[in-house]
């Protein structure tokens, strides 16, 4: 396992659950959704507890079991892939996507780390299993046998918290267009979206449809202030959420009389509707050039009506002290060196080119927040390389910054 434990108590107690489901017999369910293998993992009980993504099952990875990217390299083989993109890097993106969501205090992606893990639901090539099932045979016909590894290989991948209640954001977006939200509750859904746009500006995500962002829209509810019990709310409660209401009370009765009827009413407390963003499918991003081949790979947020309103105070308040803070900024990029130097094929001249765009991508943002640019107009800012190099004669970096000049040939896709 490459997460540590130690590190996050309650993280490595899920990881632990997960090891004793798959010990037991419950394995983790592959998600037929998406252009990955990616799988559902359960604890003991059979719940979902995570998701993890392998390595080798990745969009471009050579055990994805998915058909569509294998035909996708068959029959357009010169638009295949992500030119701007390290080949099989999705794990690390995904871990890293949550490194910068912690570090910003944007709380919008589910805790996710790297981890090993085993299953027989996971697809692995013809001679492991093969070899897996050798080794079941003779350790049951000679006991006292011993291998070095018993089990299937451990893949690596990331692990990724479920979030439970959420729906993708296609599905609510569409039903705010006929149901508008009440004007608290769309407030607190714009500053959540601006922590969103914030994220995948930083990541120069590449991915970003409506389909791969979740919300989580709790409707009020009315709890009962005698027994507990709830009940969906009207329409007409969305609005005032954190009241009590008596439903026996009758219009028009003197306020003695009220009083005496409260004594026996029964009284109920209208809870408060709540929305949250949930920012998953974080694997296609970190690239180590703007794209400037086939597609620009926009965000698809841009085209929102929440993308046209100026960035708020709240999201200045929460993000510009850091992002203002040169050392900040290199304390998070250390923090991402140390995360994906993990990889067999690290390469740190590449690395370092993903780090330039990131901060370029940071120096954008930041001049955007000061301007009280919206969040249309942040993604209209031509695209920036901040280059870091040292002197010999100094121990102290200096940084350049330099536009990119070329344009992919589809802008909208």
């Amino acid at each position: 396992m490459t997460a540590n434990k130690d590190d996050d108590p309650q993280f490595g107690e899920l990881i632990l659950q997960a090891e004793m489901a798959i010990d037991h017999g419950i394995y983790p369910e592959r998600i037929y959704q998406g252009s990955s293998g990616s799988y559902f993992v359960k604890n003991p009980a059979g719940k979902n507890i995570g998701v993890f993504k392998p390595k080798d099952e990745e969009p471009y990875g050579r055990l994805n079991p998915k058909w569509t990217k294998w035909m996708h390299k068959l029959c357009c083989p010169c638009c295949f892939g992500r030119a701007c993109l390290i080949p099989n890097q999705g794990y690390l993106s995904e871990a890293g996507a949550s490194i910068v969501d912690q570090k910003l205090k944007l709380n919008v992606v589910p805790k996710t780390r790297v981890i090993r893990l085993v299953s027989e639901t996971f697809n692995y090539p013809r001679i492991d299993r093969q070899k897996y099932r050798i080794k079941r045979t003779i350790k049951e016909h000679y006991p006292a046998a011993k291998f070095n590894r018993m089990s299937l290989p451990p893949k690596v991948g990331s692990f990724q918290m479920f979030v439970d209640g959420y729906k993708d954001a296609d599905f609510w977006l569409r039903r705010f267009e006929n149901e508008p939200l009440p004007k608290k509750l769309a407030h607190r859904f714009q500053m959540q979206f601006e922590r969103l746009v914030v994220l995948d500006y930083i990541i120069r995500n590449t991915d970003r449809g409506n389909d791969n962002w979740l919300i989580r829209y709790e409707m009020p509810t009315i709890v009962n202030g005698l027994n507990g019990t709830t009940t969906a709310a009207t329409k007409a409660a969305a609005s005032s959420g954190g009241n009590l209401i008596s439903t026996e009370a009758t219009p028009g009765s003197s306020t003695e009389n009220q009083l005496t009827q409260n004594e026996h009413a029964d009284w109920h407390l209208v809870q408060s509707p709540d929305i949250k963003i949930a920012a998953i499918d974080n694997g296609l991003a970190f690239p180590f050039k703007h794209p400037d081949s086939w597609r620009a790979y926009p965000y698809h947020w841009a085209w929102l009506p929440q993308a046209k309103v100026p960035f708020s105070q709240e999201i200045k308040d929460l993000v510009l002290p850091i992002l203002s803070d040169m050392n900040a900024v290199e304390e998070l990029c250390q923090e991402l060196y140390e995360l994906f130097r993990q990889d067999k094929g690290f390469d740190k001249g590449l690395f370092e080119r993903q780090m330039s765009v990131m901060r370029g991508q940071i120096l954008n943002l930041t001049q955007a927040l000061k301007d009280g640019k919206s969040p249309v107009q942040l993604v209209q800012m031509p695209a920036v390389i901040v280059e870091r190099s040292s002197s010999s004669s100094s121990r102290f970096f200096s940084f350049t910054q330099r536009f990119q000049n070329k344009s992919p040939f589809f802008s909208w896709c």
